[in-house]
């Protein structure tokens, strides 16, 4: 039964916004990331101001490229996402643009607040009280939109993407609103509200699912409609992809204690953690392969289709990082990986591999279909992207291999009578050709995301939004 639907069937403008601000977020926050990596190789890049410190810039780093980047990019996506496969409009207009600039007003309160020094000193959630809590209310808002468009769905049937991208909203908003409770004594300065081993344990609890839910469950949502879509081919396995969400949530979650071998934390919490990382090995490659078969009958089209490339690359780098991550979780590995920079090189081949080159795919297709093109204002631009990312991806995480191992081994060194056989400045000299190369990968990546916000500029420039909303329109009639 075809059913006509006005040419405002989607909302596309907050979709547009969000899109627009993964890029931006992106410049932003890689280019401070090789600058900070610019740091470890020449220390005067520090300029003996505390605010420009790699310790105070750090923190900043890793919120703009996951929070604001890696954000901006969900919220793109899964506002994209949800709308095609509910064939209906965002519940709320007003709701969803709340979202987008309360978005940004929590960036722009960590772009303040993190240089001067105002931090939980929580890994990955460092925000200070006020911010935390426009966050949860942010957070909490986007929940309704999400939510509320799948109740007016008009589609029987909830694709999996949605499954994904509804878990990952729902856990982000419990994981950050249990580990920042907290006792404010001013404006800017907070303490947990839990205490030692525990705060730790609640602290990784979050952290590593910060990775689980936020950087890896709403982005296999991502994955779960964008390969299908560029490929143009079903999803290899329907089941598998359901099997793959229940294993995924109810695995994830029992992984933190990972981060925490040879500490305080008890013995058994410690062995839970390893041993459910292990088994995550199992969920996590099911979704891998499911990406990749998907590609069964289509391997030719990535000759010459340079977004189903990312797409297809993140997906290796999924399978590779999701390897290794079990693997540093297992205590004899973790006892030489351990505050190296191999645990550094893992990271960046699941944010830049993985995260990065999904996004950047997600957002190559959508773009020319939120403004009204037929396609990116230039392929060949996207081709030089992909090979500057992927090439700028393996220096990194090759040379914090190399490093990381390096640092581990001469760290445990200890000669006949039980003294150290190297100081830490030896291990710091072995390492500085390591760094050079990170700094030149980090380079080759950002350089990357600037040939992307042209073609993006590009784009929208000769855009024609009326079409993309037209467009719209013709995408919904005849959907039964």
């Amino acid at each position: 039964m075809s059913t006509a639907i006005s040419p405002t069937a989607y909302n596309y403008k907050v979709v547009r916004q969000f899109a627009i601000m993964t890029v931006v977020w992106g410049i932003l926050g890689m280019g401070l990331g090789v600058f900070i990596a610019s740091q470890l190789v020449w220390p005067e890049l520090n300029f003996g101001l505390p605010w420009t410190t790699f310790g105070r810039l750090r923190p900043l780093h890793t919120n703009l490229v996951i929070f604001a980047f890696g954000g901006c990019a969900l919220f793109a996506t899964s506002y994209y996402v949800v709308q095609r496969t509910c064939q209906t409009r965002l519940i709320s207009d007003g709701l969803a643009a709340f979202t987008f600039w309360g978005w940004q007003a929590v960036i722009l309160g960590a772009i303040v607040t993190l240089p001067l020094g105002y931090t939980t000193t929580k890994e990955y959630a460092e925000l200070e009280w006020p911010i935390a809590i426009l966050l949860a209310i942010v957070w909490v808002t986007y929940a309704v939109v999400f939510f509320g468009t799948i109740v007016k769905r008009k589609t029987k049937h909830i694709y999996v993407g949605n499954w994904f991208y509804g878990a990952f909203i729902l856990v982000t908003a419990m994981l950050h609103i249990v580990n920042h409770a907290s006792l404010p004594v001013s404006l800017f300065k907070s303490y947990s509200a839990y205490a030692g081993a525990t705060d730790a344990m609640i602290q990784w609890w979050y952290g590593h699912n910060a990775v689980g839910f936020f950087l890896t469950t709403g982005f296999l949502g991502m994955m779960y409609y964008f390969v299908p879509k560029q490929a143009e081919r079903p999803i290899y396995s329907y089941r598998l992809s359901i099997v793959h969400f229940w294993a995924l949530i109810t695995l994830y979650i029992w992984a933190g204690p990972h981060h925490l071998h040879y500490t305080a934390l008890p013995d058994w919490a410690q062995s839970l953690g390893m041993a459910m990382s292990i088994i995550l090995l199992a969920p996590s490659w099911g979704g891998m392969i499911n990406g990749m078969m998907t590609l069964s009958g289509a391997w030719h089209k990535l000759r010459t289709d340079p977004i189903l490339r990312f797409l297809v690359v993140s997906l290796a780098f999924y399978g590779m990082s999701t390897f290794e991550g079990p693997m540093m979780a297992i205590k004899t590995v973790n006892s030489l990986s351990h505050y190296t920079d191999w645990t550094i090189g893992h990271v960046h081949a699941g944010a830049l591999g993985w995260v990065a080159m999904i996004s950047i795919g997600a957002l190559y297709h959508m773009i020319p279909k939120l403004f009204g093109r037929a396609q990116m204002h230039s392929v060949g631009l996207i081709n030089t992207h992909f090979w500057l990312a992927t090439i700028g991806t393996v220096l990194y995480i090759a040379s914090m291999w190399v490093n990381g191992i390096t640092q581990g081994l001469m760290w445990r060194a200890i000669n006949d009578d039980g003294t150290l056989t190297y100081s830490f400045v030896e291990a710091l000299q072995a390492s500085h050709p390591g760094f050079i190369v990170r700094a030149l990968g980090g380079a080759f990546f950002a350089t990357g995301m600037l040939f992307m916000a042209y073609n993006v500029w590009r784009t929208v420039r000769a855009s024609d939004p009326a079409q993309a909303e037209a467009a719209a329109k013709i995408a919904v009639v005849g959907a039964h």
